[in-house]
């Protein structure tokens, strides 16, 4: 099987979220994208974010249509940050050995990786999966990772036909996904949860959408920015 490990806070699930595990899931023929809201984020406080069993009930009414898509507790009830690198390690134990592992991560927080736990351990456990942006280039991929191994990094390009472009890192392939462009800021999501579900919707799936509304979440400044 090939699957992906799409982790995050999901404070809220919404669809770009959706558009990027879709996207991926098309273009490397992936069988079962795990949706992983952490606990405690490193670079967050856990006061900060909306409780964890609200954001994964509202992972678990977005995914619902897409049965490849699944929500994991994976990080939950955590009593130590959640680092990627530990928590990779622990979903790869689980896999058999013909199955093959993605890290589906966005542009922007792939720009930091080289800050991340053990980043030249984690680049080596799995392939990555960049879900680009308008701007974004193979060559940012390359100076994103850590200094000692750019020197590594070779560069390859894709047909003009082809979506997904390429950056071999040893026996590692790090993917360029830029066939997504659906930006969403918890901005509009905060204005919207004040108002209806049909302009809520605009942005997150209905169901979540629906349950935002029930639960009275995000109203005024709950929600601080998030990508």
């Amino acid at each position: 099987m090939k699957l992906a490990f799409f982790g995050g806070t999901f404070d809220p699930v919404h669809l770009g979220h959706l558009a990027v595990a879709s996207a991926a899931m098309e273009r490397l023929g992936l069988d079962l994208v795990y949706f992983v809201p952490s606990d405690a984020p490193p670079h967050k406080r856990r006061r900060n974010l909306t409780e964890f069993q609200h954001r994964f009930a509202m992972l678990a009414l977005a995914t619902a249509a897409e049965r490849r898509f699944l929500p994991s507790l994976l990080e939950a009830n955590s009593t130590q940050p959640n680092y990627s690198i530990d928590t990779i390690r622990r979903l790869k134990s689980t896999l058999k050995p013909p199955d093959k592992l993605y890290f589906l991560i966005g542009a922007d927080a792939f720009t930091e990786i080289a800050s991340w736990r053990q980043p030249i351990e984690l680049l080596s456990e799995c392939d990555f999966v960049v879900a680009s942006r308008p701007g974004y280039s193979l060559e940012k991929i390359e100076k994103a990772l850590p200094e000692s191994l750019r020197s590594e990094a070779t560069l390859l390009k894709e047909s003009a036909e082809e979506t997904v472009s390429r950056v071999q890192l040893g026996a590692t392939t790090i993917h360029l996904l830029d066939s997504v462009d659906q930006p969403i800021s918890s901005t509009q999501i905060r204005a919207a949860a004040n108002n209806s579900v049909e302009e809520l919707s605009k942005y997150v799936p209905r169901l979540v959408a629906e349950y935002i509304r029930k639960q009275h979440l995000y109203l005024g400044d709950q929600l601080e920015q998030e990508k």
